[in-house]
């Protein structure tokens, strides 16, 4: 006898076979009873839940030559046929390899033609992957196809099906089957194929399976082979390593397991579920598909590590397993997140905790002085909490003007200190190095207003008191001293120690400068008495214009007065 897989032996036949899926199968059952079939469904769901056994059992149903309540007895002629998949009445398409516009005005051209049974019916499986043209093409026919054909759509993913479709068919979920549905099933085809499968391969096909029949039954069918897979136990291991921040560990599991044949990049998706359901399981979130076992290990995970943690290891994981599908080693990959994960767990929780303390203590002390001002309020009544504030504000400025005041006094006797010790410490440059860098060093660090002034003045002495700088005269002495800070922080940059600056003229030290005193204007003297008009000499009005100047130009030249 030629072998036949499991999911495929033990595919559901009538609408009671199927599991998990009562919801769907009401709705298409109740339909055939009462003759109120849609002339177009949309079937959606994950792989493996019975989407195209849905859509067979339902052309079986409305073929069916005996149909009793609405179930089809699956002995007649017509459903054998369907089962064995030669009948006219079931027309399939697979839509992701046959989804161009003439293969789906092909199958429109023989529409309308008749079948041997009562309905005809057209599956089209991944619908979802036709293109625009077949789309359109689809359309007039979808919305009033003849009344003897029926057509029934199968997609995993249905947000990707075009609204003129979804919106012209009934639209039906079929779910992922619980850990409890899952063994029932396996159970129950164990039992019937004569299978010894213990407790923990059962346990094993569950856990692989995901919610899907059909990746249960393949499962079991490869554990029945070659016995039960060690990917359970690699991925505790994997997880006891994450809790433990052991890098080592880490890194030799990976070695196990993929030297026992594991693919890096499906170690790491395992791996990713798993971290996915023990977040799920830390924000209390109830869990579907797990056995009380895996339950068990998901519990002890969460409650050695951080929620913080779990969704960090999920961001590096998952960005490695994107990276694995460009690099020409992805094993490196699954490697170096691991170590991330592990290595960065203990250094990120404290600061993480240390700002979160922070935050919680700044909050508590503003909670207690918004209850403290509150109830204060309540007591004294409004008016006499302003007039309190009022005088605490009063009282808060006096105490930052003094505040303010010592600031100064204290900046200008911490910048005397500095310079002191600055001096103490390095030393006052000599003269001779103030004069070789005056010019290539000094001066190109001050701004040009700066530069300008300065450019005229040299270093002509240095000691305890500073360096004296030598300018011209006094209004150019005085235009200087507005600039001293800029030329003594000139300094500190070029030399590292603080120098005072002195201004002097004709080598005249000044200590300090202070505004002139305004000049008195002199008392005019009174000698009209001694005053001789006849010595008076009338003065000429050309001296020293441009006339006599022009005069003196141009020899012989002669005066022309103006009419």
């Amino acid at each position: 006898m030629e072998f036949t897989s499991l999911y495929r032996r033990y595919r559901p036949g009538c609408f009671a076979d199927m599991k998990g899926q009562g919801h769907v199968v009401a709705a298409l059952q109740n339909a055939v009873k009462q003759d109120r079939v849609f002339h177009a469904y949309l079937l959606s769901g994950p792989r493996g839940t019975g989407k195209t056994t849905a859509a067979r059992i339902l052309a079986k149903a409305l073929n069916c030559e005996q149909i009793q309540d609405g179930e089809p007895c699956c002995k007649c002629d017509s459903c054998l046929s369907i089962d064995k998949g030669i009948s006219f009445d079931l027309h399939e398409l697979d839509a992701a390899s046959n989804n161009k516009v003439d293969d789906i005005r092909d199958l429109l051209s023989k529409v309308a033609l008749g079948t041997p049974g009562r309905t005809k019916v057209y599956l089209l499986d991944e619908v979802h992957m036709l293109t625009s043209g077949a789309e359109n093409a689809l359309l007039k026919t979808l919305e009033e196809p003849p009344d003897h054909v029926i057509f029934v759509m199968a997609t995993t993913e249905p947000h990707k099906v075009v609204e003129t479709i979804r919106s012209r068919s009934q639209h039906l979920e079929l779910n992922l089957l619980s850990a409890e549905q899952l063994r029932e099933l396996l159970e129950e085809i164990t039992q019937d194929a004569g299978l010894e499968v213990g407790d923990e391969g059962l346990i094993q096909a569950i856990r692989e399976a995901k919610g899907s029949a059909r990746d249960a039954l393949s499962a079991l069918d490869k554990i029945v082979a070659g016995g039960s897979s060690v990917q359970g136990s690699f991925i505790d291991d994997l997880l006891d390593g994450i809790a433990a921040s052991d890098s080592k560990k880490l890194l030799k599991v990976i070695n196990e397991a993929i030297g026992t044949g594991k693919e890096p990049r499906l170690v790491g998706e395992n791996l990713l579920s798993s971290l996915r359901e023990a977040f799920l399981f830390s924000m209390g979130v109830p869990l579907e598909g797990l056995t009380d076992e895996e339950k068990e290990k998901i519990n002890k995970f969460s409650k050695q590590v951080t929620p913080a943690l779990i969704t960090r290891s999920l961001e590096i994981l998952g960005l490695s397993l994107v990276d694995m599908r460009r690099s020409p080693d992805p094993r490196v990959d699954l490697e170096v997140a691991l170590v991330k994960i592990s290595s960065n767990q203990t250094s990120s929780d404290s600061s993480t905790l240390d700002s979160l303390e922070s935050r919680v203590t700044l909050l508590e002390e503003t909670i207690r002085d918004l209850k403290l001002t509150n109830s204060t309020r309540e007591k004294k009544g409004n008016s006499q909490a302003v007039s309190d504030q009022t005088e605490e504000l009063g009282k808060k400025t006096l105490e930052a003007e003094s505040l303010q005041n010592n600031l100064g006094n204290n900046e200008s006797e911490l910048s005397k200190s500095v310079s002191k010790v600055d001096v103490e410490k390095k030393g006052i440059p000599t003269k001779q190095q103030f004069v070789d860098s005056w010019g290539e060093e000094l001066l190109p660090k001050l701004s040009k207003k700066a530069r300008a002034r300065f450019s005229a003045g040299r270093p002509v002495s240095v000691d305890d008191n500073g360096v004296t700088i030598a300018l011209p005269n006094e209004p150019h002495l005085r235009r200087c001293s507005e600039l001293l800070g800029e030329l003594e922080t000139a300094i500190k940059n070029t030399f590292g120690v603080l120098v005072p600056v002195l201004l002097a003229v004709d080598d005249q030290s000044l200590s300090s400068l202070s505004p002139p005193n305004p000049v008195k204007p002199p008392t005019p003297v009174n000698n009209d008495e001694d005053l001789d008009l006849s010595d008076l000499v009338e003065a000429d009005p050309n001296s020293g214009s441009a006339v006599e100047r022009l005069s003196q130009a141009f020899p012989g030249a002669e005066i022309v007065e103006s009419e």
